[in-house]
């Protein structure tokens, strides 16, 4: 079992968008079974590649007790709304409402490279728009608007100043 430390923000791979992966190997299935030990954490809903290093699309979910993972996800059919508070790893001890789609389908694949498709709602929604979000060089707080943003933006400078 490989629990794999997390990247914080300030991290240029948090912020670099992942590559797709091409190559369904040995190496891709150890990324994925070091992503699922990683998301078995208590208090853990998904770790993307990026948040241990590795700039993959590959991500690992753990909701309601089932952990899975995804190669190459597309997210579609995003659909109704939902404004409850999410947090990230790379961003510990910060949570704000946060606008998600109450419904949304990610397609992709396994890590044989075999077609799959996860259909999500509510809580396992939010998830996947996250984690996917993670591959795409975005943290949540890039979906905040208008006063908690704000907040959020105050509190990241609060909590971890930049460098000069």
């Amino acid at each position: 079992m490989t629990v794999r430390p997390i990247r914080l923000f300030g991290d240029p791979v948090l912020r670099t968008p992942a590559e797709p992966v091409t190559v369904f190997d040995d190496e891709l299935r150890r990324l994925v079974a070091d992503l699922e030990d990683t998301v078995r954490e208590p208090g853990r809903a998904g770790v993307a590649a990026p948040q241990i290093g590795v700039g993959r699309r590959v991500f690992s979910y753990n909701v309601d007790g089932v952990v899975g993972h995804l190669v190459n996800p597309v997210l579609s059919d995003l659909d109704g709304e939902q404004d409850d508070e999410e947090g990230c790893l790379s961003l510990p001890g910060m949570g704000f409402a946060t606008p998600r789609a109450m419904t949304v389908t990610a397609t992709g694949f396994d890590k044989h490279g075999e077609p799959l498709t996860i259909a999500g709602t509510g809580f396992l929604a939010r998830a996947l728009q996250h984690e996917t979000d993670h591959l795409d060089g975005r943290l949540y707080i890039d979906t905040l608007t208008g006063d908690t943003r704000r907040q959020a933006l105050r509190e990241l400078r609060r909590t971890r100043p930049m460098p000069a």
